[in-house]
């Protein structure tokens, strides 16, 4: 089953690359995101994409200029994600190919990501918005507009935001942290896995 769980390795290194994405594709993570403020990000997506292209969609985060996109290209991602809403991000990024998860926090800002060819959106910091502000904004957004929360969830409240509508998780910290072993992010990543599927199958 596919599932809409997009894995941020924020603080992530070249040489952990391969590791930890193996981990994650064998606990049923398919989408991971390195954010471009990690070490030496495009070398880790190169190495990730070159080894696990076909089987998972690799990218990168925290992606903030066309001049980023172009990088990200280059290395052989195909996911761009974003802590916010830049119509020329956007553009660039289906103009190449690529998907497009822009960062979102208000009706204006999810529109105008939507109208600039976003193939979905990234509620960001969904602590703050929280599930009720979702709700609320899921009510006005397209049905078939593919809405995450990122920032504040996880296993424990999965069911909460699924309830609110939520579409898909970015989950980060309770994935990876800098230095964590590739075990280690596979136990995260199964019992994430299992929370997941309980919730929104």
């Amino acid at each position: 089953m596919t599932r809409n769980l997009i894995a941020i390795l924020r603080g992530l290194k070249p040489d952990e690359a391969l590791a930890v994405t193996a981990a994650l594709i064998e606990a049923g993570i398919t989408a991971i995101e390195v954010p471009l403020n990690s070490p030496q990000p495009l070398e880790s997506i190169e190495r990730m994409a070159s080894a696990f292209g076909n089987d998972a969609l690799i990218g990168a985060g925290t992606v903030l200029s066309t001049h980023d996109v172009a990088n990200v290209v280059q290395a052989g991602g195909k996911l761009i994600v974003s802590p916010n809403c830049d119509a020329e991000v956007i553009g660039a990024t289906k103009a190449a190919g690529l998907q497009s998860f822009p960062g979102v926090f208000t009706a204006t800002e999810g529109f105008a990501a939507l109208k600039a060819g976003a193939d979905g959106l990234k509620i960001f910091p969904a602590s703050i918005m929280g599930p009720n502000g979702m709700a609320a904004l899921k009510a006005v957004l397209p049905a078939s507009v593919p809405v995450y929360a990122v920032g504040g969830a996880g296993p424990d409240n999965f069911g909460q935001w699924r309830a609110a509508g939520a579409d898909g998780f970015g989950i980060g910290t309770a994935l990876y942290t800098p230095g964590l072993a590739a075990s280690e992010v596979a136990a995260r990543a199964r019992k994430l896995v299992s929370a997941y599927d309980e919730v929104m199958s």
